[in-house]
This record gives C-alpha cells, structure tokens and sequence, in this order.
C-alpha cells in the first residue's frame, strides 16, 4: 500500500506480469499510486493497469505479440512525453511478450507509438507525466529500451546515475565481512562457470582462507569437468578447493524420474545434504587450526534465477525452480550468502572482468546447477548422460574451432526422450535424437537463436551422428525466449 510508504518516491514503474488484466486474483495497483504526484511508466502489464484506474479499455488481443516488432514512434517536440523517447529512432526494434492489448486509451491520453498489431503501443497523458508502453524495454532484445528506461529515470524523474561496478565491489566486500565477521567461515558452491567463479573470487578477497570451495561431483557434470575446474580455481586463481564425489548418489536419487521439477528439486536438496557433510568435515579442520565455525554456504545466485524461480503474484510466474533457488531444504543448517543476486549475467561478466578473472572464465558459456540431468528429457540414466555429454563435448568443440564461441551467449546438445528411424551401413536403426541449441542474449531474461552458419551445423551433425552411438539425428532448435526457456527443462 501507497500509504505505508515511509518515502515519497521520485517516480514508478509498473512492470510486467504473466496475468491478464481480467484473471480472477490478477494483482493490481494500489489507485494511490496515480495521487502521487510523481512520474509513472507502465510496461506492457503496466500499461493495462494504468487503463484500468483511469477509464480505458483492455482485451485479449486477435493476434498475440510474442518476440521483435517494430516501433513507430509520433511523440510531438513540444511535448512532455518527448522526453521519454528523446534520442530513440524511429522505427526502433522492440520485444513484445503479451496476450492483452489496449483497446481504447483512457481520456486525455493521446498515442505516441504503435506497432503492426498494437495501435497503442505507447501512450502518455496529455498534461501530467503518466506513461504506458506495450513493449518491454527492460529487455536486451528492446534495442532502445535502455534509453527510454535512462530517459524515464533520469530525464523525467531526475534521479541520480551513482551506481558502479566499482562501488558494487567495496559495498559487497564490505557487507561480507559484516556478515561473516571476523572468525567466521565460508563453505562454497562452485561449478567452474562464470557465477559460481566470481562469487568464489569476490568471497576470497573478502575473508581470505577462511572461505573454502567445494565442488560436488554429480554425475551430471560437463566431459572432463572436474578436473578443468581443479585446474581453474585451485591452481590459478588459488582458491581453497574440494571436490566430493557423489555421482553415484544423485543419479541412484534420479533413476526413474522423468519429471523436471522433481529432478531439480532432488539434485538441490542433494546437493544442500552434500554441502553440509562436507562442511562438517571441514568444520572440525578448521576448529582445529584455530579458525572460525562454518555457518554460510555461498551460491552463485543471479537475479533471473530469483525471477523465475519465484512468484510474487504479480512480478512474475514461478516458471522452473533453479537449483540455486527453488531445490533448498527447509531445515538447512547452513545460512545462504548470495552476493550477486541482484545482478544480472552482463554484470557479473562486468564483475569478473574487474575482479581481473581470466576471459576465458568470464566468457565461459553457462552451466545450469542440475547440470546434463535437464539436457537429458526423461529418465536420466548413466548411459543417456554419457550420450549428452559425448554430443555437448563436440558441440561446443565445434564452436570453438569455427570462431564462433564468444559470438554466441550459450550454447548445449539436449538429448530428447525420442527414437528416430534412420539408415547407417545398409541397415536399418532406431535411435535417438539430439537437440542443439544456441542463443544470443545480454542478461538471459530474453534470448534469440543463433544464426548458426550451414556449414558448421554439418560439421556437428556428421560428428555426432558418427561419434555418438546411439543417435541418429541432430536437430537445430530456432526458438526465442520467451516464449521458450533457454533450457528444455
């Protein structure tokens, strides 16, 4: 509620939501929100509220915008509502996700933008600073959605653009070593991919040796995985490194489960019972030396994980818990520090990049926590996680011989819980099928697919249909984000 507000705020943002506007139990805006006084902007969902309080009229839309259109902006100079889309062309390319739209306009707001499909895809009122947009600029996909969000920000609230990397790292530093205190330790979970890597590099400089990394071997782990991540962390960047092997549990925990969510919410709680025999044993080595109990377990957390891991009726769906988020036991012993849950995956590559990481750790492509068990649909089983992963290891190796690895944000072999008819050597076969997928994205709430280059793509299928028995087709995947996610499962 407006009215337990203990500030008056600058401006608002009504964001986005995976509601219709007409769902029974759909959020709404508090209407003191419009008493303020201050600037508004709603977006997509946003827009439809604002409808809503002030008399216009939404409904469910003939023709669904999921992905690019085309924005043609008609904003007058003389205008207030110029300010929003100040220095953004015309047309601009924007990224849609919506099954409302507004059907008339409230009174006393006039059109500033529309699309193919949506007359009023921005609108604003005549006199007072009241925005709504149909798009989300919020996303990388919105090519200029970054500037109207400054332009609404700054130009129009004139709020102050203090926030830095920089002042990101003494601030984390400082609120870790709050937190820890002076004697405590810390127990982390590292992978080898970029998230888990910076949050280890930033623990380290924070708490020195009394933060100790444990790297838990599932059985689900990337070729050779490991061992690499051994080499990485323990020998060049120095960092305290355990590695437990617990293949044989999690995937005894699998067999038989074909489910998604099952599967991730086994692999997190796993994971968590794994984590807290590990810190007993390095509990009772560090009491020894004279060192602080371990009470925290750090995790790689980034804020699109929060996102749709999580619903809090409005912001967003719970859309598949993640391993970081949505697995953890509720009688964890261990307390959780997440120092990069707010950034996004562009900022914590920022992060890396200044912690001075080496470029290939930074630009090393994701690996979800559940690791190949959601790259395998279906049962997972030791033999189809060695199929995936014998296709994944040539995939990517592929990529990387092409010169394209850094040109793409992430890139997997999925193995699909098919059969296909196919002929090899005169006879007949009846095997399985591989699914690739490669997406460009900036902060992985939205991604495209990869224009991945023919010839390449023949290279990859050839490998793996001759390197990998028992597949005998490859498929490429060209769907976005939304309306897919960028992980089957």
């Amino acid at each position: 509620k407006i009215a337990e507000l203990k500030f008056k705020p600058k401006g608002v943002i009504l964001s986005g939501s995976p509601y219709s506007i007409t769902d029974e139990g759909a959020p709404h805006v508090d209407p003191a929100v419009f008493e303020l006084g201050v600037p508004i902007l709603g977006i997509c969902y946003g827009l439809q509220e604002i409808a809503r309080n002030l008399g216009g009229e939404t409904s469910l839309a003939v023709k669904r915008e999921y992905g690019h259109a085309e924005l043609a902006l008609h904003p007058q100079e003389d205008h207030h509502s110029y300010k929003l889309f100040a220095d953004v062309p015309s047309p601009t390319s924007v990224w849609m996700s919506h099954g409302d739209h507004l059907e008339s306009p409230p009174t006393d707001f006039e059109v500033i933008g529309s699309t193919a499909t949506s007359e009023y895809a921005a609108v604003a009122h005549t006199t007072l600073p009241i925005y709504g947009i149909q798009f989300h600029p919020e996303v990388t996909h919105s090519a200029d959605g970054a500037l109207v969000l400054r332009n609404f920000v700054v130009g129009i609230c004139e709020c102050e653009a203090s926030w830095t990397m920089s002042s990101f790292i003494d601030k984390e530093l400082e609120r870790i070593r709050t937190l820890v205190g002076t004697e405590g330790s810390v127990i982390g979970a590292v992978s080898g991919g970029v998230d888990s890597t910076v949050a280890a590099v930033l623990m380290k400089r924070a708490i020195g040796d009394r933060f100790h990394a444990v790297l838990v071997d599932n059985g689900v782990m990337r070729l050779n995985e490991c061992a690499q991540v051994k080499k990485t962390l323990g020998e060049q960047l120095g960092i305290n490194l355990t590695v437990a092997d617990a293949s044989d549990l999690f995937l005894g925990r699998l067999k038989g489960v074909t489910d998604p969510e099952r599967k991730r919410k086994i692999i997190g709680n796993t994971f968590i019972e794994v984590f807290e025999q590990e810190a007993h044993k390095i509990d009772e080595v560090s009491r020894k030396n004279g060192l602080g109990p371990i009470d925290w377990l750090l995790q790689g957390t980034l804020y699109p994980d929060v996102i749709e891991s999580i619903s809090f009726k409005g912001p967003s769906a719970t859309i598949k818990s993640h391993h970081n988020v949505g697995g953890l036991l509720e009688d964890m012993r261990l307390k959780l520090i997440e120092p990069l849950r707010e950034l996004f995956k562009d900022e914590v590559r920022a992060l890396g990049s200044l912690l001075e990481i080496p470029d290939d750790l930074v630009w090393r492509h994701p690996f979800p926590g559940p690791g190949i068990a959601i790259r395998v649909l279906g049962e997972v089983s030791p033999s189809q996680v060695e199929i995936a992963r014998l296709a994944d290891h040539i995939y990517i190796d592929e990529i990387k011989k092409a010169g394209l690895y850094r040109q793409i944000s992430q890139a997997y072999a999925a193995l699909l819980p098919v059969r296909s008819v196919g002929v090899m050597g005169d006879q007949r076969t009846y095997e399985q099928v591989i699914a690739l997928r490669a997406v460009e994205s900036t902060d992985f709430m939205t991604a495209d697919w990869f224009a991945m280059p023919v010839d390449v793509l023949k290279r990859i299928s050839n490998r793996i249909i001759n390197e990998v028995k028992g597949v005998n087709r490859v498929l490429y995947d060209v769907s976005s984000k939304p309306p897919s996610t960028i992980e089957f499962e």
